[in-house]
């Protein structure tokens, strides 16, 4: 079970503010995703994290985006290190600075550092953007795209449709990975 840090921005919350307004119970919504009530609850509490999947999937269930969730991170074009906002955007106990302005909507970059194991989980999940570029810069990264798997080393570069169905992980057992992902347009704006 993973954690929130206090520099995080906090997801639960915000969707449990979401399917009250719309007058949903947990129940209803783990009926609409296919999760479970539990889950849902420990999600709306921030004592866990979920895949990029089946955040989409909640999102969908609320009639939201998930750049609803995300839409206080900094707005201006010059952005410090220690402004970045720090997503807990339900990918395990990996950690994401947003690097481009949250009010970008021509493109998205974000830093992801993945300790060793981490990953998006096992479920193939798609993005509304129309290419995207992934770097890594440091470690490795097994990027699964439909049903072919890159594996990339520090200083490889792979682009592809996120709107095919992919996912990610880090398969070392040591050593952390540091990636950095740019989308075009920005999939967090639609």
């Amino acid at each position: 079970m993973s954690t929130v840090d206090a520099g995080e921005i906090r997801v639960g919350a915000r969707l449990r503010a979401r399917r009250l307004e719309r007058g949903l119970t947990m129940a209803e919504v783990a009926e609409r995703t296919g999760l479970t009530t539990g889950f849902i609850s420990q999600l709306e509490r921030d004592l866990t994290s979920a895949s990029l999947s089946s955040l989409y999937r909640i999102c969908a269930a609320l009639e939201i985006r998930v750049g609803d969730l995300i839409d206080d991170v900094p707005g201006g074009k010059l952005i410090r290190r220690e402004e970045q906002a720090r997503r807990s955007l339900a990918m395990g106990d990996a950690e994401h600075l947003l690097l481009s302005s949250g009010s970008e909507r021509r493109f998205h970059v974000t830093e992801s550092h993945i300790p060793p194991g981490g990953s998006a989980g096992e479920e193939l999940y798609t993005l509304p953007a129309d290419v995207e570029l992934v770097y890594v810069l440091r470690g490795s990264l097994d990027l699964r795209v439909r049903d072919e798997v890159h594996e990339l080393e520090e200083g490889d570069t792979l682009t592809y449709s996120p709107r095919d169905p992919h996912t990610w992980r880090n398969p070392s057992e040591t050593e952390a990975a540091v990636v950095l992902w740019t989308a075009v347009p920005n999939p967090y704006s639609v």
